[in-house]
């Protein structure tokens, strides 16, 4: 789920104190510009210098737009170690990013993991009178531990997580294997959205490819059938990757965004 990545953005990087446990100082981008905040929630493993997210601050350097990335902990530029993550954790990341630097209206543009972190954050938001402008979801892996990880873990891998406590996946997107601890597993039952409506309270529009290895279309169908069917959308791009990376790709991201914004 991690995308290549670009080089540094040239903006200074602020940090913003997160309370713990544990404590922990986040990296975080803010491209100043006026219109509702764009926010960029990354993928499992990956980072705010990622394509996508850099395209997408290009366009928002253009258009005038604000534009808010950070890294969660554990990932990038951000404290901590990647294998103590959670769910949670990365959700009190964003939430906190968001209240600090884009409270108002702002606009979620998650991919993979982080379209899982966006509509928790969407939800979380709405509890409280303080709705998100819109989302747009790139492959988005909501519950992505138990229905891409756990449910389909043969159970070899199960009896290890449940023994050892970790697993180390081989990954396509980087040299190491990733960590895969059972208390992310256990933490990501806390937040599971599959099993009932979707109610985000904003328009959404999804951006799935067909030939996606690590969260399959039928995934996407699954979460649009939970949404409201007023203002959710879905683009399936048949020869699209997971990491929607191309120049077409990027072209269509910056399309969405700009629309929805």
């Amino acid at each position: 789920m991690r995308p290549s990545e670009t080089s540094p953005s040239d903006l200074p990087v602020a940090t913003l104190d997160v309370g713990g446990p544990p404590p922990r100082r986040l990296a975080v981008r803010v491209r100043e510009g006026g219109g509702p905040p764009v926010v960029w929630l990354g993928g499992f493993r990956s980072d705010m210098r990622a394509t996508k997210a850099a395209a997408l601050d290009a366009w928002a350097a253009g258009s005038g737009r604000r534009m808010v990335r950070f890294d969660y902990s554990g990932h990038g530029e951000s404290e901590g170690r990647f294998e103590d993550g959670t769910i949670s954790d990365w959700l009190a990341d964003a939430c906190a990013v968001i209240d600090r630097f884009a409270d108002e209206g702002p606009i979620l543009v998650g991919s993979s993991m982080g379209g899982w972190i966006a509509c928790l954050v969407a939800r979380e938001r709405a509890r409280r009178g303080a709705p998100v402008g819109g989302m747009v979801l790139i492959a988005p892996a909501l519950d992505f531990t138990e229905a891409l990880m756990w449910d389909a873990f043969p159970p070899e891998v199960r009896e290890t997580l449940e023994r050892d406590g970790v697993w180390y996946r081989e990954t396509p997107y980087a040299p190491e294997p990733d960590p895969i601890r059972m208390a992310l597993i256990a933490d990501g039952r806390r937040h599971l959205l599959l099993d009932q409506g979707l109610e985000p309270g904003c328009p959404v529009h999804i951006l799935q490819g067909m030939a996606d290895p690590d969260v399959p279309y039928p995934h996407a169908l699954r979460i649009l059938e939970r949404l409201p069917a007023r203002g959710a959308r879905l683009t399936l791009i048949k020869d699209g990757d997971h990491r929607l990376s191309r120049p077409e790709d990027i072209d269509l991201l910056v399309r969405t965004v700009a629309a929805m914004a």
